[in-house]
């Protein structure tokens, strides 16, 4: 029989940044949760995350709507929680480099700003003051004054704690053979036992769709890598990135892509992106791709030209064939809950996703439409 709390309401299953926060705000609901995880803590696509909490990136619609809701949410909760994880609100700066992307990074930021997003279109010598050390190529930008930034690890380890200060547990380095229940969720299956449960929460990122055979979900790694240079006096003040990272986001091809993503942390490294590729869970990193990153900074900050490249490290990111995330209840196992789908933008996304979850799975009027999210939409449910 497993020890400690043996019969939670509620089991998130993924201690990353997302089930960290399904799990914050379901014990803020006075719901007895345990959180599990086959490794250590926050150590899987959250640790390989950037920290990036972005409405830049992202076309009106439902994802939009979810990251201003956890824009808006963030800078509370952590406030609530008296907590400091290196949350900045730097803004972001997306840069065209030709006069080819003039004209579509302007109509992207037009649609933005209908629907709220401040998004301010710049001259070239407008960026440059916001950046000076920004390549004098630039044709134009937008500014972006909500854009922000926190250390992802920070963020769901402090949100872990919130749990346990409230009766929840956290067991790292257990791992769900699968969900127990036939018509509806009973438990679920550990080396170590079966622990009863009410609600089973599936926050396993890239490894959600195969947590139970009884409703898999079409989820897939998509790997990113990111360069992160040696300490530098200040060369980067926002996030900056060239305007193809947004195509490369939306984009649903399993090829690699990569895009010119630029910032600094508040150690004063500077953080290289960004790749895109569909490549199952081979971690092998490729020279081509870490080349390609190098040539996409410089080009937009020629200062890095030269500078020492500390390390590499990557991450698989969970990629839902219609890039919206996977938020609600499965109606093929009724009490098995899906928070995954997220893909690159989970750490910015979870604050939302979380309280969406616990407003859900407790009744209470959802923040933000779960609709377009839903388990049983044709482009994620698997027959």
């Amino acid at each position: 029989m497993v020890s400690g709390l043996a019969h939670p309401d509620v089991v998130v299953v993924g201690a990353g940044i997302v089930g960290a926060a399904c799990a914050e705000a379901l014990t803020a609901a006075g719901l007895r949760v345990l959180v599990l995880d086959r490794g250590p803590l926050a150590a899987g696509t959250t640790a390989a995350g950037e920290g990036n909490v972005l409405v830049s990136d992202k076309e009106p619609g439902p994802e939009l709507a979810l990251a201003r809701a956890s824009r808006e949410r963030w800078p509370r909760l952590l406030a609530e929680l008296d907590a400091d994880v290196e949350w900045e609100e730097k803004g972001g700066l997306v840069v065209a480099t030709t006069p080819e992307a003039v004209e579509p990074l302007h109509r992207f930021a037009q649609a933005q700003r209908e629907v709220g997003v401040d998004a301010c279109t710049l001259t070239p010598a407008e960026a440059r003051a916001l950046e000076p050390h920004l390549t004098p190529e630039v044709t134009t930008a937008v500014h972006y004054v909500e854009d922000a930034q926190l250390n992802p690890v920070l963020a769901a380890t402090t949100l872990l704690a919130a749990v346990r200060r409230r009766g929840g547990e956290t067991r790292p380095f257990v791992e769900v053979s699968d969900v127990d229940g036939e018509r509806k969720v009973t438990g679920v299956r550990t080396p170590q036992g079966t622990i009863p449960c009410h609600a089973v929460v599936n926050a396993c990122g890239p490894w959600s769709g195969s947590l139970t055979a009884k409703a898999p979900l079409p989820i897939m790694p998509r790997r990113g890598i990111v360069l992160v240079t040696a300490p530098l006096p200040t060369v980067v003040r926002h996030k900056v990135y060239d305007a193809d990272y947004v195509g490369a986001v939306a984009s649903g091809d399993a090829a690699l892509q990569t895009s010119g993503v630029v910032e600094s942390t508040r150690a004063g490294t500077v953080l290289i992106g960004s790749s895109r590729q569909r490549v199952g869970f081979t971690e092998r990193f490729e020279v081509p791709v870490l080349k390609a990153l190098a040539r996409k900074a410089i080009t937009l900050f020629p200062a890095l030209a030269g500078v020492p490249v500390m390390r590499a490290y990557g991450g698989f990111r969970p990629y839902a064939p219609d890039h919206l995330p996977v938020i609600g209840e499965d109606p093929r196992l009724p009490g098995l809950w899906h928070a995954t789908g997220h893909e690159g933008a989970g750490i910015g996304l979870a604050a939302a996703t979380g309280l969406l979850v616990a407003d859900l799975l407790t009744g209470r009027t959802p923040h933000v439409d779960p609709e377009p999210f839903r388990v049983d939409r044709p482009e994620v449910m698997v027959a």
